[in-house]
């Protein structure tokens, strides 16, 4: 059968195939931590979890390979987790560096040792959005991270959290206090008894009472309310400050 001549003058669309989809870019999580084991253990951990790591065992050599500017327009979600006490630059002094290079939008996580709260909080105030304790626990750290990448650690949004905290500790006893401070300087049960010239067996008792009006399941619990808490201190939060709000105006 001829060709109908209507059908013969229609320009048919040329079928042009979708290219591939890009697949979503890799977060990168930097990690500088004087500790080679630290450092091997958190880039096992992340790598197991999909994501791109890069270790530095020192803030100089951190900052050598990647510049402030560089980091201020990175195209891929990215985080740092430093230690707050590293030889030579330490944690502290890094976050203010990458403040000033204008990296605001580069979420840093800083890890803790024992009895490194004001070190903390110092770091929190310059800029870090968030925080661990060693020893890492594994949950903790993905938890930190994810938070991280997904923009929801900003240190507004860690105000509104040591806000919180504060006001909860503000209604605890001077000994719950006392006690809180210690968890937040990372000492063990038997430290913080000897320090205030109580049983391990009260201290216990304290830290069960503490982590149900606190409302958390465990030490590190207790010891992030207490550290929060001392980041919503007015001056440099040493040990005394925590569980002490700003007074108001009036």
């Amino acid at each position: 059968m001829p060709a109908s001549p209507i059908v013969d003058s229609i320009q048919l669309p040329r079928f042009t195939p979708m290219p591939p989809s890009s697949p979503p870019p890799i977060p990168t999580v930097f990690v500088v931590d004087d500790d080679k084991g630290v450092r091997d253990g958190l880039a096992f951990q992340l790598r197991s979890a999909g994501l791109t790591v890069q270790t530095y065992e020192a803030a100089e050599a951190f900052l050598a390979d990647r510049p402030p500017a560089s980091l201020a327009g990175l195209l891929t979600p990215a985080c740092l987790l430093t230690d707050v006490c590293l030889p030579g630059m330490d944690g502290v002094e890094l976050v203010e560096r990458l403040a000033r290079g204008g990296c605001t939008p580069l979420p840093i996580v800083v890890i803790s040792g024992h009895a490194q709260t004001p070190l903390v909080v110092r770091a929190m105030r310059a800029g870090a959005a968030d925080f661990l304790e060693k020893p890492l626990d594994p949950e903790a750290v993905m938890r930190a991270v994810r938070t991280a990448l997904g923009g929801a650690a900003t240190p507004a949004n860690l105000r509104k959290e040591a806000a919180a905290a504060a006001l909860r500790v503000a209604v605890l006893s001077p000994r719950e206090r006392e006690v809180l401070n210690g968890f937040a300087q990372g000492a063990a049960t038997k430290q913080i008894a000897g320090d205030l010239g109580v049983s391990a067996k009260t201290v216990e008792t304290y830290r069960t009472r503490l982590q149900e009006k606190l409302g958390v399941d465990t030490t590190y619990g207790l010891a992030r309310v207490g550290v929060l808490a001392a980041l919503f201190s007015p001056i440099h939060a040493g040990p005394a400050d925590i569980g002490h709000p700003p007074a108001t105006g009036g």
